[in-house]
């Protein structure tokens, strides 16, 4: 049967399940845009490229299978690069699909060319340029198989343009997926879990961190089936974040620059850590690299042997899916309970560190008693997606999670202008549950115009805009190291973001007070329908704690 590359890229597309994708059209990529109008997929169209791959990210978490995106050559497949890195370091799945100047051109700086495969080699799991049309059925599975399996990650195919507009001979049978070099990995050595097992026994002073691998592996429940049976104290990386609920007994909170005051300081008393799923990058172990290096045996879990000893040497390392190495370590584990004493130091550290939070009328909302009282609203019946700055880690740090899966945030790039397309993605992935996209003033305004892609989809997020008229965690940054010498932060000139609200057509409110919460929370959750709050908020309020954190005395902004 003839077809047309771009024909065969589409019927590809839908043999692989896609039911949606996210991207901007332009002509070299045209060819598949128009093929899609045919098709069962969805194409969304999108403000910007960027926000086409972290819709894709959003969408491809909620779903726990690759996202989509496309976009033109040149500029159109470089404004993809962010939010291909982004969830290339959050480890998310993702096939982008770029068109390319015809064949003949490449490598001729010819008008719109950019070598992206390139480009994107260093931080795409894997990419192609294709060169022969017949090759694209392979290639599009291929694509789909490398970034769903193993340690997840983004795929990119780029098609020249002549290609995509060739007629070929759609092959009647598909080869078997047979890719050299990629294979998956088997069973976790079974000598190493004995080791594993054998060393938790032998510690006095265990704890357990848990990463994103945990989730990606699907092993929650089997992870707090785990933990009930042994009692070690947990704590999380931040894509971790919901493994164990936040108000579960065992867990101390996120580890890290910015993570709980109770993990800081219990992993300085700990003889052992078991890291599942983390590449323990400086974020979440600049406080605890000293305690890892010469008082504390690290034992290293990761389906990604390139992660392990990357960062800290561990005493032992382990090489395998989670979710395998729990079901091998747990009848190991049977009859085992870290010791009273232990779990009694552990929990009079946590009582010691909690959260104490200012609630009455101040003039303006404290961000943390929000996000408290929109955890008691609203609960885990929702997905929460984070820009990044503050307004992420009072999320991390104040929203008591209660799945992983409902927590999207760029963990490992920490890209501004990724939450609200990430909403969408979610928002698009699935219907049941609101999806509230949490941002600052500054990262509100990265990806702001994709407020006319919900608008013109249909695609309801709750948006919540925390409003100090700062770039927030910049200006807490220049506060602490730089003699309040605070430059490049102030947001003047910023919108009013009600009014564009009403201007796109949405509902909206404003609240400047902490007895106003409540109310505004419940009218943003009156209907299934896209809404802004926006919450004033103390150009002070530091990421820490409100009582104990927060300086007493602070320095006139110049």
């Amino acid at each position: 049967m003839k077809m047309t590359g771009a024909q065969m890229v589409v019927s590809t597309l839908e043999k692989n399940g896609v039911k949606v994708v996210f991207g901007y059209p332009g002509a070299a990529n045209c060819p598949i845009i128009d093929k899609l109008s045919f098709s069962s997929i969805k194409h969304i169209l999108t403000r910007n490229e960027q926000g086409a791959a972290h819709m894709a990210s959003g969408y491809a978490r909620v779903t726990k299978t690759a996202g989509v995106c496309t976009a033109t050559s040149g500029p159109g497949a470089t404004n993809l690069i962010t939010g291909i890195a982004t969830a290339y370091m959050d480890s998310v799945p993702m096939v982008v699909l770029t068109g390319q100047v015809g064949l003949p051109l490449v490598g001729k700086d010819a008008f719109q060319e950019v070598d992206i495969t390139g480009a994107t080699l260093p931080f795409t799991k894997h990419n192609y340029l294709v060169k022969d049309g017949l090759d694209i059925p392979r290639i599009v599975n291929e694509a789909f198989h490398i970034a769903n399996t193993g340690r997840p990650g983004p795929v990119l195919i780029d098609f020249p343009m002549d290609i995509l507009k060739q007629e070929f001979e759609y092959p009647d049978a598909e080869e078997e997926l047979n890719i050299k070099g990629y294979k998956l990995l088997g069973k976790a050595s079974e000598p190493q879990i004995k080791k594993v097992a054998e060393a938790i026994k032998a510690a006095q002073r265990p704890m357990i961190l848990a990463g994103g691998g945990v989730v990606i592996s699907d092993a929650v429940s089997e992870f707090r089936a785990f933990d009930d049976i042994t009692n070690i104290p947990v704590m999380s990386t931040m894509m971790g974040v919901g493994v164990m609920n936040s108000t579960d007994r065992n867990y101390y909170g996120m580890l890290g620059s910015h993570g709980s005051r109770a993990a800081n300081a219990l992993i300085n008393k700990a003889d052992l850590l078991v890291v599942m799923g983390s590449r323990l990058g400086d974020r979440t172990t600049a406080h605890a690299s000293r305690a890892l290096e010469y008082k504390c045996r690290l034992i290293h879990i990761d389906i990604d042997p390139a992660e392990i000893g990357k960062n800290i040497q561990p005493y032992i390392p382990v090489v395998g899916d989670i979710k395998d190495v729990i079901s091998q370590l747990k009848p190991l584990l049977q009859d085992y309970k870290v010791s009273e004493e232990w779990d009694k130091e552990a929990q009079e550290i946590k009582e010691r560190f909690a959260q104490k939070i200012v609630t009455e009328d101040t003039g303006t909302v404290n961000p943390k008693y929000f996000l408290k009282r929109l955890c008691a609203k609203v609960g885990s019946n929702a997905y929460i997606a984070t820009e990044v700055g503050q307004n992420q880690i009072w999320t991390t740090n104040y929203y008591d999670f209660t799945s992983p899966r409902n927590f999207l945030t760029s963990g490992g790039f920490g890209t501004m202008g990724y939450g609200l397309p990430a909403a969408i993605g979610a928002s698009t992935a699935q219907k049941k549950l609101p999806v509230f996209s949490i941002m600052g003033d500054g990262s509100f305004q990265m990806n702001l115009p994709e407020m006319g892609t919900m608008c013109q989809w249909d695609i309801p997020v709750k948006m919540v805009v925390f409003k100090n008229n700062r770039l927030g965690m910049v200006h807490e940054h220049q506060f602490m190291l730089y003699n309040s010498n605070y430059q490049a932060v102030y947001l003047d000139g910023s919108p009013d973001f009600n009014k564009l609200a009403d201007a796109y057509g949405i509902k909206n409110s404003y609240i400047k007070e902490n007895s106003q919460i409540d109310g505004a929370i419940d009218e943003m959750m009156k209907d299934n329908e896209s809404y802004l709050l926006v919450l004033e908020v103390d150009p002070y309020e530091t990421t820490g704690d409100s009582l104990n954190e927060k300086p007493m005395t602070v320095k006139e902004d110049n």
